[in-house]
């Protein structure tokens, strides 16, 4: 059988790149299936593209294999690409050839009906066949594809960081262990779990973040970027909270503060207008049927200058505003999300880059200011959600950072020599920052899970598929 020569349904479609009269082969799944006495109609998607390319059958009592093509089924079919005499399509196929390639019977799941997300979660190996979580694969990887396209045309240099990990980028020791020891037997010395025993010779973990290791490769080759999986084993069961999600962390040489929030608003912006124009036919479905508001959201961060307020002037702001918050507003404090959103989209309505944070609350990384209380921390705050992302001008001072070290508790800093070293031996200014993919994609499309524009979500208790 020929799957070679088949034609995407996008390329008819969405890019109307085939001429009428073209003989084409769709391969794909059913989506409805009629059949009256004269004539049959069967809708077909292959996952290409939103819409269903309708195919055409005259005299279906000549073509028996209908009466075995249901919902689900994959089909191979071929005809002449004709104008549409119905409403709501452009083009249909006259159809010569159908051909039964994989049978769904009766018990598929995903009928021509609307499904809950929660109902979809639990078939998340199915539901990339429906009409929004097609949508959510193409858009996630269409803007993958933006992220490398962005940074490569910059000039950053795409590096790999590892997964396994040694060290704690955050602090918040919310790890995930790795280890070969048979837990019934685990090694002690002194009373204490003997890692030299393990596998790599030490307490290892699955990464939380590329960052230390990004900024290594930042003082060797300039600006790098990394783009991967990252892993918190934060017991969170929020719609924003995932336990495995992919971050992208540029990192630059000879950079500070001032250039970390320029890329951070070029990038988003970037990010949302390749969107709008390169995902046009999945963006009006989700404006249509996810978020009314998605396209008006999405152009205002892209049109908007963004506001730039130190942390002690949007506390101000905030107090003055005699606004009843959940979380009392007071200088030092941790911003919460409800603080963030009523800067974005009360007092400055539009997204708002806060810079120079406590040093009290920021990690161990960050450059302090030369009044000792504030380090060179950045978070970018929009509209609906508040932080976005989050980033800082690393600290480039040996005896500063060392200090600050030992100021937040890492008990073991010949753990960290290699992050030491490169402030020892030609250290220069550097900056970067992180976004999380899937906290990103959920401002894209307007999905208000996490666990929706993620193939296979791994959350607390939920490590299915």
């Amino acid at each position: 059988m020929d799957y070679k020569t088949r034609t995407k349904i996008a390329v008819i479609l969405i890019e109307d790149r085939v001429a009428v009269d073209s003989d084409v082969i769709i391969l794909g799944w059913v989506r409805t299936i009629r059949v009256s006495k004269n004539v049959a109609f069967v809708e077909v998607n292959d996952g290409s593209c939103m819409k269903n390319i309708q195919g055409v059958i005259e005299q279906p009592e000549n073509l028996p294999v209908l009466d075995k093509i249901t919902t689900g089924a994959s089909v191979r079919m071929q005809g002449r690409l004709v104008a549409s005499q119905g409403k709501g399509q452009k083009y249909e196929i006259e159809v010569k050839s159908l051909l039964l390639v994989g049978e769904a019977d009766t018990s598929y799941p995903i009928q021509t009906k609307r499904h809950s997300f929660e109902f979809l979660r639990e078939i998340a190996h199915l539901r990339p066949r429906t009409n929004t979580f097609g949508a959510v694969n193409r858009v996630r990887s269409k803007i993958a594809y933006a992220i490398h396209k962005f940074y490569q045309d910059k000039g950053f240099y795409y590096i790999h960081t590892p997964l396994i990990s040694a060290s704690d980028c955050e602090g918040a020791g919310d790890l995930f262990h790795i280890t070969t020891f048979d837990l019934d037997n685990i090694p002690r010395k002194d009373g204490q779990i003997d890692w030299h025993e393990d596998f790599f010779g030490d307490e290892t973990y699955l990464t939380v973040s590329g960052q230390l290791e990004g900024e290594l490769l930042a003082t060797a080759l300039g600006d790098i970027y990394t783009f991967g999986p990252t892993f918190r084993a934060e017991n969170s069961n929020t719609s924003r909270h995932a336990s495995e999600f992919w971050m992208i962390e540029p990192e630059m040489a000879w950079a500070e503060l001032d250039d970390n929030m320029d890329l951070a608003e070029e990038f988003l912006k970037y990010l949302f207008r390749f969107a709008l124009e390169e995902c046009a036919d999945d963006m009006e479905f989700f404006g249509r049927w996810v978020d009314k508001e998605l396209h008006r959201t999405l152009e205002g961060v892209i049109t908007a200058e963004f506001e730039r307020c130190s942390y002690t002037e949007a506390i101000t702001l905030l107090e003055k505003a005699k606004q009843k918050f959940e979380f009392p507003v007071k200088w030092g404090v941790d911003m919460q999300s409800e603080h963030e959103r009523y800067l974005t989209e009360k007092i400055f309505k539009k997204p708002v880059i806060l810079y120079d944070y406590p040093e009290e609350i920021k990690s161990f990384y960050m450059r302090v200011n030369d009044d000792g209380r504030t380090v060179r921390a950045m978070d970018v705050l929009v509209p609906k959600v508040g932080e976005i992302i989050g980033g800082s001008q690393r600290e480039e001072r040996y005896d500063v950072l060392k200090a600050r070290m030992e100021k937040k508790g890492i008990k073991n800093l010949d753990n960290y020599y290699w992050y030491l070293d490169i402030r020892r031996w030609g250290s220069v200014p550097h900056a970067g920052f992180g976004l999380g993919f899937d906290r990103a994609l959920m401002y894209i499309t307007g999905m208000a899970n996490i666990r929706d524009v993620t193939p296979f979500p791994r959350v607390p208790n939920w490590a299915k598929f």
